[in-house]
C-alpha cells in the first residue's frame, strides 16, 4: 500500500510540482492549502509524513506543529518543513517543535524532496 504524504502548502506552483514528483514515486499524496485544513487532515488521516510550509493563511506552520506536539496520536509523524526562509531562528524553532528536516523553496530541486521523504519513511 502506498505511503501517505500530506502536503500542506499554499503556493500552487510548489504544490503541483511536489505533488507530481511524489505521485511519480508512487506515494499517495493528499493536499491541504492552509494550516487549519492541514491540521484537520493530519488528525483524520494520520499520514506517514507531512511536508509543511511555514507561512500560510489561517494557521502557520509553527502553529500547526505546536498543535501536533500536543496530540500523542500524531506527534511522532515525521515533518519536513518547506519554506521560503532559511533563517537560523526559524530553523531552530522548527526543530524545537519537532521538524525532522528543512528545505528552502528557492534552493531545492524536487529530487531532493524525494530523497528526504525516503530517508524519513522509505518507499
Amino acid at each position: 500500500m502506498a505511503k501517505k504524504v500530506l502536503l500542506i502548502e499554499d503556493e500552487e506552483i510548489i504544490l503541483k510540482l511536489l505533488q507530481k514528483k511524489l505521485i511519480d514515486e508512487d506515494y499517495n499524496v493528499l493536499i491541504a492549502r492552509n494550516g487549519e485544513q492541514g491540521l484537520k487532515m493530519i488528525k483524520k488521516i494520520k499520514p506517514d509524513i507531512i511536508l509543511l510550509d511555514i507561512i500560510m493563511p489561517k494557521m502557520n506552520g509553527f502553529e500547526v506543529m505546536e498543535e501536533i506536539s500536543k496530540d500523542s496520536s500524531i506527534k511522532k509523524i515525521p515533518i519536513i518543513i518547506i519554506s521560503n526562509s532559511g533563517q537560523e531562528t526559524e530553523l531552530s524553532r522548527a526543530k524545537e517543535l519537532g521538524a525532522n528536516d528543512w528545505l528552502v523553496k528557492t534552493e531545492f530541486n524536487p529530487q531532493e524532496v524525494i530523497k528526504k521523504v525516503i530517508k524519513q519513511i522509505g518507499k
